[in-house]
């Protein structure tokens, strides 16, 4: 049996035993089902591209479990260090595989790491300057500013500075770099035009929030190595919140979450795919 089945095997077991049971806050002989407010909240780190699904993701998993959930937005990088120093997150929803895998190797996460979706690259603009999808525009006249995300902090960011090497123009376009901290910064750059493009999450441009704005086109996959984003529990959310935390890891694999994801642009993976 492999992790994820066994993920969801374990998570079957706990819902049906919490169903058939009474409740830790019932008192006296007569069960009483929990109070939404009586539940644990969940905090979910969650990497900046996933921001906008996530919010729906959270909606939908609230409207069938009752469990309250909050989200923490940042880049992979900076959310897998807060929880290194003890951040009271229970789950982490990351843009790469290495953070999580990182998190099991220094005993911060339980389980195995999950692949949920696989991100992809776009170039978006909200000048009238010509974009293409190779990047030998990007040294025409014109262009000053690139905007990306932190490649050590961000995985977009990383394999937008693969895009640009597998184009043979990243020496030329890296003076015209500018760095957001995540995929959200990065965003900012563009839309507020203080860079004249940028290398974005495809999520983001199919976002309600920016849904029209601007113009964008999505990046050849083969030019970057593909973006497996994968999940895991936390040591802290199986310690404080194991039940709610294991419902909501497998909600992320569920019909409804995966017709979220193909909403804003991911594909999905194989739902055998693991990686220990």
């Amino acid at each position: 049996m492999n992790h994820l089945t066994y993920h969801l095997c374990w998570a079957a077991l706990v819902i049906l035993a919490a169903c058939g049971a009474p409740s830790a806050e019932a008192s006296g002989s007569e069960a009483t089902a929990p109070t939404k407010a009586a539940r644990p909240t969940l905090t979910v780190a969650t990497a900046a591209n996933v921001q906008f699904a996530m919010e729906e993701l959270i909606h939908e998993f609230q409207e069938q479990t009752g469990i309250g959930v909050s989200s923490v937005i940042s880049s992979s990088g900076k959310l897998t260090a807060q929880i290194m120093e003890g951040a009271p997150y229970d789950i982490l929803v990351s843009a790469n595989m290495k953070y999580p895998q990182y998190l099991l190797e220094k005993d911060q996460a339980v389980g195995s790491v999950s692949v949920y979706a696989y991100g992809a690259l776009v170039a978006w603009s909200m000048t009238e300057k010509n974009i293409r999808v190779t990047p030998e525009y990007l040294l025409e006249d014109g262009f000053t500013k690139i905007a990306i995300a932190n490649p050590k902090n961000a995985p977009y960011g990383e394999q937008a500075i693969n895009y640009l090497k597998y184009y043979g123009v990243f020496e030329g376009v890296e003076p015209m770099l500018v760095y957001g901290e995540s995929i959200a910064q990065t965003n900012q750059y563009i839309t507020s035009k203080a860079a004249d493009v940028g290398l974005t999450a495809k999520s983001v441009v199919l976002s309600p929030e920016v849904k029209g704005q601007g113009r964008w086109l999505e990046l050849p996959d083969s030019s970057y190595t593909p973006i497996e984003q994968g999940v895991v529990i936390t040591r802290y959310g199986n310690e404080r919140h194991a039940r709610e935390s294991l419902t909501f890891f497998t909600f992320l694999f569920s019909e409804t979450a995966q017709k979220i994801f193909l909403k804003y642009g991911y594909k999905l993976p194989d739902q055998n795919a693991t990686t220990q």
